[in-house]
């Protein structure tokens, strides 16, 4: 077998390699890729698996929509509902940013950024950042 036949075959097969783990990352993150830590919510961590539904522009109204927090700066989110709770709304999700005036810390619960804007050591955003669909998944005990 000549060279030019052989470098040949082996740029299709490295093109072909590369085009299936291109596809395998793409399926991955339209099936919303492995649970992670999503958020907290009543001062426990909970998973979850991204998806990628959008409700922006929907015109859904905010009340069909369940609060999350974004801390930002490497912390772990705050949810305000789970299932089991009279008023979660089955894995709706309204994202509200926050911008800290104090130095960031780790939040747990609602209640308790709520009370830190209430304080002004943060501040929530008014409008959504994000409008979306995810499940909430119980962490468990040992992990």
């Amino acid at each position: 077998m000549d060279v030019k036949r052989m470098l040949t075959r082996r740029l299709v097969g490295v093109t072909l390699a590369v085009g299936l783990l291109a596809s395998f990352g793409a399926g991955t993150a339209l099936a919303g890729g492995p649970p992670h830590v999503g958020f907290y919510i009543d001062d426990q961590l909970y998973r979850t698996i991204g998806t990628p539904t959008d409700f922006s522009g929907t015109g859904a109204p905010a009340s069909s929509f369940d609060t999350i927090y974004a801390l930002g700066n490497g912390l772990t989110n705050v949810a305000e509902a789970k299932p089991g709770d009279q008023d979660f709304n089955g894995g709706r999700w309204m994202v509200l940013p926050v911008t800290w005036n104090v130095t960031p810390v780790q939040l747990t619960n609602a209640e308790q950024v709520e009370w830190y804007d209430q304080q002004g050591w943060l501040t929530i955003a008014t409008e959504p950042a994000k409008l979306f669909e995810c499940p909430v998944i119980p962490l468990d005990r040992g992990h």
